[in-house]
């Protein structure tokens, strides 16, 4: 089998009413697909979405079937791809990034020091980086095409995008992908902050079904869609520890002639960041 769409990190392949989504060991920054492979990081993402898709699933529907390659074509049924590969609904996609920040961080933080907003949202006068914003706050963003950057739009625009591909639908869509963004991080941010990790921000996609329902679909709550810090030791006023692949970015800023290509101990300390966060997330050591 052949994928028929190949991302940064995943492959989706048909599978005639459904399709099946691999995560592999690959890691993107910077919008860069880096030389080296994370072995088990596909795993961790399939994984953690699962968890988040099961314990979301009354907040809005998504587009999970299995996780196990037992109930998938006997391609996917070794080890290449056990533990990686979701079989998943087909989904029209809507054409928008939905993020949500929960405190001010990265390009944020950057945009709030030179002129108070984040992607054109006012915020209190004030505020440290990495400080918990009053309450969490919608940043929608087109997506792009590998090698492209994202572009940050506002509500507003993000009606106009969907009434140019939807026809009727811009506000109803706009309002229920800013709703459900909102809701869903709220419910997860609290259960995460009870665990230990405090989310700071992440992205969510969303599509409709065959009935033009709303469904939640790609990832979900993942280290690389994701900024998690340990809630041990948080303090406002500067960058955090992570446990995500903020660490992977940082050592790439500080090592330009790297070729994007990471030693071995950045390596490990990834993957051991992305298992621990998995860990203190659902209690579980990861099987694969």
């Amino acid at each position: 089998m052949k994928p028929i769409k190949e991302g940064k990190v995943r492959e989706v392949y048909d599978n005639g009413d459904s399709i099946i989504m691999v995560a592999t060991d690959r890691i993107s920054a910077f919008d860069v697909i880096l030389k080296n492979k994370i072995v088990n990081k596909g795993a961790v993402l399939t994984q953690m979405s699962k968890f988040w898709f099961d314990l979301t699933k009354d907040i809005v529907p998504n587009h999970m079937l299995s996780t196990d390659v037992n109930d998938m074509p006997e391609f996917f049924r070794n080890d290449e791809y056990k533990g990686k590969s979701m079989m998943c609904k087909k989904l029209t996609m809507l054409p928008i990034e939905c993020i949500v920040r929960g405190y001010i961080t990265g390009s944020g933080w950057a945009s709030y020091k030179e002129n108070g907003t984040v992607c054109g949202i006012k915020l209190p006068e004030g505020l440290l980086e990495s400080d918990k914003l009053p309450e969490p706050i919608y940043t929608p963003s087109t997506k792009a095409e590998i090698g492209d950057h994202d572009e940050n739009i506002s509500y507003e625009r993000s009606i106009e995008v969907l009434e140019k591909e939807f026809p009727g639908h811009g506000e109803e869509y706009a309002k229920a992908l800013r709703d459900n963004t909102i809701a869903l991080y709220k419910k997860c941010a609290d259960y995460a902050l009870s665990k230990g990790i405090i989310i700071a921000d992440t992205k969510f996609e969303f599509g409709l079904d065959e009935n033009g329902n709303i469904v939640l679909a790609d990832e979900m709550l993942t280290p690389d869609s994701s900024r998690f810090w340990p809630l041990e030791g948080y303090e406002a006023g500067h960058g955090q520890p992570s446990f995500d692949k903020q660490f992977v970015r940082d050592w790439l800023k500080a090592n330009p002639e790297s070729d994007y290509l990471l030693p071995q101990d950045v390596i490990d300390k990834t993957i051991d960041k992305y298992l621990e966060a998995y860990k203190l997330l659902t209690g579980k050591a990861l099987e694969v």
